[in-house]
């Protein structure tokens, strides 16, 4: 009985990490915006990292989040760190690791708490029109071997994809007004 018990046991903990191993690991999402304003205005906005206070969501989840800021804001090097006893937010730093100038900022999102975590994102800049441009707003995730299985429950593409997508109407909402 003890046997059959244990079989039991070691089958139902071996189902979901045999399943683990054919789950994905990482996904990619990105949205985009169209924004009524030229393209050069738009870059020299999002450029600095300091805006997203003005137009990410997730800067505006805490208003008592603390934030600091590492270098000079608009260049490769720059880092703006946050501390929120927000779960949905957490501690972490977002550094600015390339610029190709008035075309793509690419950033490194490095998260503390709740989880460890260091992905990249980025932003794009394209013409439309010569007052139309377009906002790519990217971001890559992973999660490794066993976790992934969350994968199956949550979708994280939609979840960071909706927040993307917030943070972009916000930023062309702030662009448009002025």
């Amino acid at each position: 009985m003890l046997k059959k018990i244990a079989l039991v046991i070691v089958t139902i903990i071996a189902i979901p990490l045999v399943m683990a191993i054919f789950v994905k690991t990482s996904y990619d999402v990105e949205r985009e915006v169209v924004i009524n304003k030229p393209k050069d205005q738009v870059f020299n906005y999002i450029r600095f990292l300091k805006n997203q206070n003005e137009f990410s969501k997730w800067a505006n989840i805490d208003p008592n989040m603390t934030k600091s800021y590492r270098g000079i804001d608009g260049e490769v090097g720059f880092v703006s760190a946050w501390d929120s006893q927000h779960e949905e937010v957490g501690t972490g730093e977002q550094e600015i690791v390339a610029i190709q100038d008035g075309h793509r900022i690419d950033f490194e999102l490095r998260f503390l708490k709740p989880f460890e975590a260091t992905e990249p994102a980025y932003m794009i800049t394209e013409d439309v029109s010569g007052n139309q441009t377009k906002v790519k707003w990217g971001f890559s995730g992973h999660m490794d071997y066993p976790m992934n299985l969350m994968f199956l429950f949550m979708d994280f593409e939609k979840i960071i994809g909706d927040d993307l997508q917030t943070g972009l109407d916000n930023l062309k909402e702030i662009q448009e007004s002025q």
